[in-house]
């Protein structure tokens, strides 16, 4: 066909945007994960309770997840470019700040710090994807940074943890802080917006934006009442929850699976800690070639696009389900299989969680939607880990945890199913109109 031997002659400047944006996201979610390896060190050097612990774990999650709105709306004004460079430049602040600390102050204002620096990562990284990918390779492009989060478990904590291990915890997040003013130069030289980028050959700026890439630049209607418009559409509703209920059982992996591991598994803590990594190393290969791969390849191939991206969504959910399977083995092996179907169904649906704010937003609404999407998604995130431990402290097992994430997951898929609609874009509103138009 002619359009795949034209499609061989376009420059890929923008695959060079993708891997910077996965680089990000990776150093993103070393920068989080290094408190949970140093704890341990930090505990004992400054005398701190589990109280004084659960709160260290805790004040990212909570100045995270309260700015992701207001992020959205500043982001959908002043661009990935500038927020993504302030926001990089924060974490390595938040890293060197909390490596100095001399106690449990210094440590939270760290950790608070790196929750307002970290919170335009996700939206950024959806945004940048929506104006340098056309619709056909949203998927991967997605995918890529979507991996990376899920990576991170696989190769930051062994990174973290020898770290630490060898040199003190200190060192760790001295790592930590040296990789993130890393990312900082390299995004502050390299990002720029597809309008905005020397090196990007005409020839593929055209593919890009004839492809269906965002349209660049603020929306004319003003951030409030973008936010009040996109809060009447039944769309940006039907994502959310659909969203939300994957955001439950995610972090409930991400929080309880070692600890799982160990208690009902009766595993060491060390073997706990890598059977808990193959789980993750198959989320991270089912995000890219479900998520990524196999979406765009379906498109490309002319299957209906909202159908694909939906279907993919609705089995990936349902494969999280099988989490109800480790509730009923005793085996370690076959409770990690189990958990490696769940989590790779969760993570082929992730990608297109993310990719759906830049295919669904009005012009200038991306960062908006996406800021809604994962402030629901880590209040459900704050939420798994204290509904969990307080099953788990109640019955003294995991079955009936497990089974509560099932059954939100099951709230998810309706919603994805049902209210979420025909996945295409929601009218741009009028410009600064008193009340937005009624959805039909």
């Amino acid at each position: 066909m002619n359009a795949t031997h034209h499609h061989q002659k376009i420059p890929k400047r923008r695959w060079g945007i993708g891997a910077l944006l996965g680089m990000g996201v990776l150093i993103n979610y070393i920068d989080r994960i290094g408190l949970s390896v140093a704890a341990p060190q930090i505990k004992d050097m400054f005398n701190l309770s589990a109280v004084e612990l659960g709160l260290l774990f805790s004040a990212f999650a909570w100045s995270y997840s309260l700015l992701q709105i207001p992020v959205g709306m500043v982001l959908d004004r002043f661009g990935p470019t500038r927020v993504g460079r302030w926001g990089a430049f924060l974490w390595g602040v938040a890293s060197t700040i909390t490596a100095f600390s001399s106690g449990f102050a210094g440590i939270f204002a760290a950790r608070i710090l790196l929750g307002i620096a970290e919170a335009p990562a996700f939206p950024v990284s959806s945004k940048a994807t929506g104006y340098w990918f056309p619709r056909n390779e949203r998927g991967m492009a997605t995918a890529i940074f979507d991996a990376a989060a899920k990576f991170s478990n696989v190769i930051g904590v062994p990174l973290i943890a020898v770290t630490i291990v060898t040199f003190g915890w200190r060192w760790g997040f001295g790592l930590t802080a040296l990789l993130s003013f890393s990312y900082f130069f390299a995004f502050l030289l390299v990002y720029r917006d597809p309008s905005a980028d020397a090196k990007l050959s005409k020839q593929e700026l055209q593919y890009i934006q004839n492809g269906g890439a965002a349209p660049e630049g603020p929306s004319n209607a003003g951030a409030l009442n973008m936010l009040g418009y996109l809060l009447g559409k039944s769309k940006v509703w039907g994502l959310t929850i659909g969203f939300a209920a994957y955001g439950y059982s995610f972090y409930l992996f991400l929080t309880w699976l070692p600890g799982y591991l160990v208690q009902t598994m009766h595993m060491s803590i060390l073997k706990s800690a890598g059977f808990a990594a193959i789980p993750w190393a198959v989320a991270t290969i089912t995000d890219l070639f479900v998520g990524g791969w196999l979406i765009d390849h379906l498109i490309s191939r002319g299957k209906d696009e909202s159908l694909v991206r939906k279907g993919v969504l609705i089995v990936g959910m349902l494969l999280g389900l099988a989490v109800f399977g480790a509730t009923q083995t005793t085996d370690p092996v076959w409770a990690i299989v189990w958990i490696s179907i769940a989590l790779g169904g969760l993570a082929s649906a992730a990608p297109v969680g993310w990719s759906l704010p830049s295919l669904i937003a009005p012009k200038g609404g991306a960062g908006t939607i996406g800021g809604i999407m994962n402030f629901a998604n880590n209040l459900m995130g704050a939420a798994a880990p204290i509904v969990t431990g307080v099953i788990v402290g109640a019955t003294n097992s995991f079955a009936n945890a497990f089974m509560v994430a099932g059954v939100i997951l099951l709230v998810g898929i309706v919603s994805f199913v049902f209210v979420l609609g025909k996945i295409e874009p929601i009218p741009d509103p009028e410009p600064a109109t008193p009340a937005p138009l009624p959805v039909h």
